[in-house]
């Protein structure tokens, strides 16, 4: 299938030092299905996906998306020199507040590279910054992080992205064992007030 565009943006590729982030891409369906079935403990996610599924959601939900004036949602593949990384975009957008939630995930072998997942997640952020307050023009960026990540959250701090809050033993990872969700938000005005010459 070939690359596609999303009609909800002006730019439909962004780079930065050797990496791009596109439009997601039809054939990465497979490996993100395999990274996430790999990382069930830091997603919203129950079971593991089948083909199948991963399948009918690419053809149900996400090739809907790229004609969308409005979509709900905007996933991107990250590609480093060519190569799927990671993946992840604007999730739960709220187009009459101008707001949306961060997703990110990694090829688990880079996510246990610490150096490599720093640069990877890095350059996600920055990328992802720049289809949010330039393209889009948004308010607001939220995530949701499980506190078993200390270093994921330490490099969404080190990107500009705030602590705004702590819910308690939010979420149940297998009976009887809760961990908290971790919230952060980075608005315009803080992206703006923090790029170089601003």
């Amino acid at each position: 299938m070939p690359a596609r565009s999303y009609s909800a943006l002006r730019l439909n590729q962004y780079e930065q030092a050797g990496y791009q982030l596109v439009p997601i891409r039809y054939e990465d369906r497979e490996p993100i299905r395999q990274w996430r079935n790999a990382q069930l403990a830091v997603l919203r996610q129950a079971a593991p996906l089948t083909a199948e599924q991963q399948d009918a959601y690419f053809q149900r939900v996400v090739l809907p998306l790229f004609e969308q004036a409005r979509p709900g949602q905007l996933l991107f593949s990250l590609l480093r020199e060519g190569e799927l990384v990671a993946y992840g975009g604007l999730v739960h957008i709220s187009w009459p507040d101008e707001r949306a939630e961060v997703s990110f995930l990694a090829d688990p072998a880079r996510a246990l590279a610490p150096a490599t997942y720093r640069q990877d997640f890095l350059a996600f952020l920055q990328l992802l910054y720049r289809v949010a307050f330039e393209d889009l023009r948004l308010n607001r960026l939220v995530t949701e992080t499980y506190d078993l990540r200390p270093a994921h959250v330490a490099i969404m701090e080190e990107s500009g992205l705030k602590p705004e809050g702590r819910l308690r033993q939010h979420v149940q990872l297998a009976p009887g064992t809760f961990a908290d969700s971790l919230m952060h938000g980075l608005l315009a005005a803080d992206y703006a007030a923090g790029k170089p010459g601003a």
